[in-house]
């Protein structure tokens, strides 16, 4: 079964700590059982999220987080395949973005209307290899 990666990226809705508890919760739940890994970078306006596992449960992963309502402004940041996983080890990954990449001004100015795929995938790359 071919192996994809998929990056989004989208504002929150309604964000607080106990949002981000359950939604990790959840996702690390359906992600160790589908064969799922990845990373969640988030805070208060903006979730950018790396998946990656067998083509067909990805997909539907980011079906359902289309119909989520805790997302706005859902972006397809990159949809790819991969021999490899960033994160192997983590059902999800979870990063507070303290000091990452796009200020809150860049987000509210667009930035994530111009992100390109390999900047999507340069984020996550160098968060693997602090995850090292």
């Amino acid at each position: 079964m071919p192996m994809i990666q998929l990056i989004y990226a989208s504002r929150p809705f309604d964000f607080d700590e106990g949002t981000l508890a359950a939604i990790l919760t959840v996702s690390r739940l359906f992600n160790e059982r589908d064969g799922v890994t990845g990373a969640l970078i988030c805070r208060g306006d903006l979730y950018l999220q790396l998946l990656e596992g067998p083509q067909e449960v990805v997909d539907a992963a980011y079906r359902r987080i289309e119909r989520d309502r805790r997302h706005l402004e859902l972006k397809l940041l990159s949809h790819r395949n991969v021999t490899e996983r960033l994160f192997p080890g983590w059902a999800m990954r979870n990063d507070p973005a303290q000091s990452w990449m796009w200020t809150q001004d860049e987000v509210n100015a667009g930035a994530l209307d111009r992100a390109t795929e390999a900047e999507a995938v340069a984020i996550f790359e160098r968060l693997a290899r602090e995850s090292a």
